[in-house]
């Protein structure tokens, strides 16, 4: 099919003098022009009170007072947009062809590397910008500044301000730098937080509201505008290979108390907060990435489990709420995924939860739908679902036809598009993007990664290391203890363990014997190991990523020798990353759980293990007969 030629000049309005983007009223339907000129500013809106108390934002010290400002109008749904705001959706909107509308609603995946002007991929992205008009890009990977300047280009480019969204879930290192390798020279990073899990180690819901306020004060100071967080699953499946620590835990109270806090802190920073994956994908033993999970769960159970921190992060205001990739037969009859179902995105989410703001899906090129639908049939049910955003499409112009097409054969269709792009674009006035788009690098640099940010993250940190195991007592570990520091990381974990042995070092443990092992590493190579080692074995396990077999472990080979060697002597067992690996190794002496990769967690663990700080932290989730929630050995800190 051919595609309709694009109508160029409908789409950006020409800016005021005020910076507000006014719609030319000659291109607009008659009726609109008594509505125009538009005033200054998107600050009208309805003067309702936030439904749930949150620290304000005016509260914020030191750095973050050079972030973006909050945006003019509320970013909680619930909240009526302003008459002037209003007034720029609707001429926006009814400027716009069918093709464009149906444009608002795809959200291209990009990377947030360097490229020149002339790279494929840039020119790819551009002309999805400049020619099909889509509504956003998600963001993956990238230092701060080459994310920032690569949105800013984008942005120049577009005629109606993109959606700019990212994986920023705590600890997921969207926006890490990278290692330079052989030098090992870090390549500049945002502030990496630990993991949701961690915070869930430390029952703190203020922490949960720091961590969430820091995450939108980054994204929106780089131009994310959508951060793709909080997870709200319940991880009640120790075998769940995707969600594991990147869920506050497994009891639905707690999940949903932090999951408010987390969205609070982010929307109060003037980014949008994302309750993913409903109906929630917790209870999962499949990857949906690579395969349709199937959840036998009746409503009765989602109501009673799953459903709770969605419920408390729509209370709590959330602007946008993702749907999973996930199959519930015994609730709906079969095996459609819940991103196509519109008893799950308009039955569910909007009519019995009353959620009113963007419905965005899983990434479309996932397996969970994208072995069984082609890309332009899974948009198109998608949208007929409740979908208001179609994220990261194989292709762009595909799936946009193929809406197109619908929509010209179907008029409830079509109402559904323009719905779906009245939703986008009502988002961005939220936003203030009419008034400009552009990020500043010298704020970037006052507001990403500083000393503050980094500071919370190792506080967070330190509160959640939890000691699950200690027998004999041996932590706090003697200082001048000599100590064979075995670190298992996948080969491409190249930084594993580096601070976690500094630390050590620095707080006066003794002789520090490093070795590293992959999931590759022989057995013979592991027994040489075990005839060398000096003194007491450290064990620090850095797993977080699936091994493939599609669970987040360690390698069989690894673990059983790792067993052995614990009938023989001692064996302290740091556990970054998966906790449940526990179940591999379950006669260690010693385990102590982090619920994080990454430095701050490791110079958590190092001083924990040295008695130089507290240990309080407490388990967030259960491994049937290790531990249970709510375990954790408490040590007095500061010797």
């Amino acid at each position: 099919m051919q595609r309709p030629q694009v109508n160029q000049d409908a789409i950006r309005p020409p800016r005021s003098s005020d910076g507000l983007a006014r719609p030319t009223v000659s291109r607009l339907h008659p009726c609109l022009a008594l509505v125009f000129p538009v005033a200054a500013t998107l600050s009208g809106c309805a003067a309702s009170p936030r439904p749930t108390a949150a620290p304000p934002v005016s509260a914020m010290v030191g750095t973050d007072a050079l972030a973006p400002r909050t945006p003019p109008v509320s970013l909680d749904p619930r909240v009526a947009l302003g008459a002037d705001a209003r007034r720029w959706v609707d001429a926006t909107l009814a400027a716009l062809t069918p093709r464009q509308r149906a444009a608002q609603l795809v959200h291209a995946w990009i990377v947030g590397d360097y490229e020149s002007t002339t790279d494929s991929a840039f020119a790819t992205t551009a002309r999805w910008v400049r020619e099909d008009g889509i509504g956003g890009v998600i963001m993956s990977v990238g230092s701060p500044v080459e994310v920032a300047v690569k949105v800013n280009a984008f942005q120049a480019m577009a005629r109606i301000p993109l959606l700019i969204s990212a994986d920023i879930e705590p600890s997921l290192g969207r926006l890490e730098g990278g290692v330079y390798l052989p030098s090992m020279i870090r390549g500049g990073s945002a502030t990496v937080l630990p993991t949701a899990m961690a915070i869930g180690a430390t029952g703190d819901s203020t922490l949960a509201y720091e961590a969430g306020r820091v995450t939108g004060l980054e994204s929106r100071a780089v131009g994310i505008h959508i951060t793709y967080a909080p997870v709200a699953d319940v991880n009640v499946n120790p075998s769940n290979p995707v969600i594991n620590v990147r869920a506050f835990g497994e009891s639905p109270a707690a999940v949903a108390t932090l999951s408010a806090a987390f969205t609070r802190g982010v929307q109060d920073a003037g980014a949008v907060a994302t309750a993913k994956h409903f109906p929630g994908h917790g209870d999962t033993d499949t990857d949906s990435h690579s395969a349709l999970p199937v959840l036998r769960l009746t409503l009765a159970r989602l109501d009673s489990i799953e459903l709770r921190p969605f419920r408390a992060a729509i209370a709590a205001g959330v602007a946008s709420v993702m749907s999973a990739h996930i199959a519930l037969p015994t609730w709906l009859g079969d095996d459609v995924p819940a991103t196509l179902q519109d008893r799950v995105l308009t039955g569910l989410l909007r009519d019995s939860l009353g959620f009113r703001g963007l419905v965005i899906t899983d990434a479309l090129t996932m397996d969970g739908v994208a072995r069984r639908y082609s890309q332009p049939e899974i948009a198109i049910r998608a949208v007929q679902a409740g979908a208001d955003v179609l994220l990261k499409p194989a292709d762009v112009p595909p799936v946009i036809d193929a809406l197109v097409a619908r929509m010209a054969q179907d008029a409830a269709f079509d109402a559904r598009v323009t719905a779906a792009a009245r939703a986008n674009l009502e988002l961005k006035a939220r936003l203030g993007l009419a008034r400009g788009t552009q990020v500043s690098l010298d704020t970037l640099r006052a507001v990403v990664g500083t000393a503050s940010h980094r500071a919370l993250a190792q506080r967070i940190a330190d509160r959640a290391v939890t000691l699950l195991r200690d027998a004999g007592g041996a932590v706090p570990m003697a200082r001048g203890a000599a100590i064979t520091l075995v670190t298992y990381a996948a080969a491409a974990e190249n930084t594993a363990g580096d601070a976690f042995a500094a630390e050590l070092r620095r707080l006066g443990a003794g002789a520090v014997t490093r070795v590293r092992v992959t999931p590759q590493t022989p057995r013979a190579e592991l027994d040489s190991i075990a005839t060398s080692a000096q003194g007491r074995l450290v064990v620090l396990t850095a797993v977080r990523r699936v091994e493939g077999v599609g669970r987040a472990a360690v390698a069989p080979a690894f673990a059983s020798w790792l067993a052995e060697r614990a009938v023989r002597a001692p064996v302290m067992v740091v556990a970054t990353g998966n906790p449940y690996v526990l179940g591999q190794f379950a006669n260690v002496q010693g385990y102590l759980a982090t619920w994080s990769v990454g430095v701050a967690p490791e110079r958590a663990a190092a001083r924990a293990l040295l008695g130089t700080q507290a240990i309080t932290g407490r388990s967030p989730v259960s491994l049937p007969g290790l531990f249970v929630r709510g375990d954790g050995l408490q040590r007095a800190g500061g010797g």
